[in-house]
């Protein structure tokens, strides 16, 4: 094992990571964590916040040095944070999400930095997110007043690089340069031991958010700078353990904020601080709830429209061929009554639900079409229609209900796809054995692979008599021309590093992007902080018929 233990004068670096119930993605940063370490001494806390998903077990079996800490209790972020940095021996001490992984020289180039730049009480890197995407809290001004008001009300995102209403991510500061920055994102904080000793630890009246802007504060005050430091990088999740997008999440920031602000500012501008959070508060939540709805009934109502209009166009052409006219008042009140039957069939069998399957919905109108006669056959003459405009108005329902599925499938929108069974092209970048045991993972999963790329870690070339088709080098090809899905990265074969660097030149591509961390189960991405992507959980229970037919492609893709 790679820690080195010696007297605390020897520690160069205490690295503590606070960990909740993310098992996986602390497997993989702490097998990042251990191959940046291994030149120098540091040391490791795991905080547990009293998990139950087996990440105490874990750790305890696959990392023995890692010093762990057992909660009983959530404490939150500041006292399990806080706990560890008082039995931290190291010059440095690096706060970091269990959600991360970082590259091999991270560690290296860091303490290389701060020993250079004595002035420097805290630094922050370049993080990107499981895409490869630039995530601009990686370097964030102090929220003002103004700087939240901006920032709520969307000034920032319409002005993205201006230095009057884009202070709140600094977007007018190169993402690629050093900057003297405000505020420290909580992933990664990276601090000088005896700024902390002289600024005190984590607040603990903050549970989970505020935190990192209130310890990046105080820093300031206490004569320190903190910096930006993009020369080396880290991937960062980004709420797997935490769902942004909910109304909970908004509630807690928020109130974090406004503790920030009693704490920070004057009377005055606290309280209109507290104003503008509040109006934040309620502003976000109702934009969460009604966006909430609206992914809910958008397509039911889009559907009820859609089925309404085709019902008076087939009354029209089936007057226009029989002759026979029907009262426009029980046209009125029958025709939305029979749209609302068949689009509530469709919900109550599954058929609104995401991904989208066409079994589901097909039920769901044969089983409002079946209502719809059951009760027409109970109406009094004068009410009844023709049953053939009805099984029309089925046929018309499944014609065009089918066709916008596919419209919003074959259109990339997210959160529209057809099935979860869709054949999915992977590329699976490693040497021979790691690909194969991916293989055996995908196999094994819920997801049908319709073709997997073995792509050689290496930049250029690849082993004579290989199934390797590609390297490295070549990927944006093997991704263009194969028609690829997904790319899968072995981490056992592949520095973080050269990950990152794929991830971040491929980052405008369509495909998603996953790392299969060694000896590991599951592998593990994010497409975003809204969605929680899909670890892919073997199925013990499936049989090796499975597993064979993914590895004869694989074979076959040679």
């Amino acid at each position: 094992m790679p820690i080195i233990q010696k007297p605390p004068s020897a520690i160069s670096l205490s690295i503590i990571i606070v960990n909740y119930n993310v098992r996986y993605f602390l497997d993989q940063c702490l097998n990042s964590v251990l191959r940046a370490a291994k030149d120098f001494p540091v040391e490791i806390f795991v905080s547990d916040n009293n998990s139950v998903d087996g990440s105490v077990e874990m750790v305890r079996e696959k990392y023995p040095s890692v010093n762990l800490i057992e909660n009983k209790q959530n404490l939150g972020f500041s006292k399990a944070n806080n706990q560890a940095i008082k039995m931290a021996a190291g010059e440095y001490v690096l706060l970091l999400n269990p959600d991360t992984l970082v590259e091999e020289d991270t560690f290296e180039k860091c303490l290389m930095f701060m020993n250079s730049h004595k002035d420097a009480g805290g630094l922050g890197v370049k993080m990107i997110d499981g895409q490869g995407n630039f995530l601009p809290e990686s370097k964030r001004g102090l929220p003002t007043p103004a700087v939240a008001f901006y920032k709520i009300f969307g000034f920032s995102s319409v002005f993205p690089k201006s230095k009057k209403f884009a202070r709140y991510h600094l977007g007018f500061l190169d993402d690629n340069n050093v900057h003297s920055v405000d505020v420290l994102s909580g992933a990664f904080m990276f601090l000088r031991k005896k700024a902390l000793e002289k600024t005190g630890l984590l607040d603990e009246d903050f549970f989970m958010y505020g935190e990192d802007i209130d310890l990046s504060y105080r820093i300031i005050k206490a004569g320190y700078k903190n910096y930006y430091f993009p020369e080396t990088r880290i991937i960062h999740y980004k709420g797997e353990s935490t769902k942004k997008s909910s109304v909970n999440y908004v509630f807690v920031f928020y109130q974090a904020m406004i503790i920030f602000a009693r704490k920070h500012f004057s009377e005055k501008n606290a309280k209109i601080f507290s104003f503008l959070i509040h109006v934040a508060i309620y502003f976000r939540a109702g934009l969460a709830l009604l966006n909430r709805v609206a992914q809910i009934a958008f397509l039911p109502l889009l559907e009820f429209s859609f089925q309404l209009t085709g019902l008076f166009f087939i009354k029209h052409f089936y007057q226009q061929v029989t002759g026979i006219i029907y009262a426009d008042e029980l046209v009125k009140f029958a025709f939305p009554v029979y749209s609302f039957i068949w689009i509530l069939s469709v919900f109550i069998s599954g058929g609104y639900s995401k991904p989208f399957k066409l079994s589901k919905i097909s039920w769901g109108i044969i089983t409002g079409t079946s209502l719809i006669l059951i009760g027409y056959s109970l109406l009094p003459e004068m009410y009844r229609f023709s049953r053939a405009q009805i099984l029309l108005g089925s046929i018309w329902f499944f014609i065009f209900s089918f066709c916008l599925r596919y419209i919003f499938h074959f259109s990339g929108l997210n959160g529209f796809k057809l099935g979860d069974n869709r054949k999915r092209r992977y590329a699976v970048v490693g040497d021979e054995s790691e690909i194969e045991r991916v293989t055996a993972l995908l196999g094994k999963s819920s997801f049908t692979a319709d073709f997997i790329a073995p792509v050689y870690y290496e930049l250029r070339g690849k082993p004579e008599k290989s199934n390797h088709i590609a390297s490295l080098g070549q990927l944006p090809e093997v991704i263009e021309i194969f028609k690829i899905d997904e790319v899968i990265f072995c981490a056992k074969n592949i520095s973080s590093q050269s990950i990152i660097s794929q991830m971040q030149q491929m980052e405008k591509t369509a495909v998603d992007f996953k790392i299969a961390p060694s000896e590991s189960m599951f592998i593990i991405g994010s497409n975003s902080i809204s969605v929680f992507e899909k670890l892919y959980p073997v199925d013990r229970g499936k049989k090796n018929s499975v597993f064979l037919r993914v590895k004869t492609l694989f074979r076959l893709s040679k």
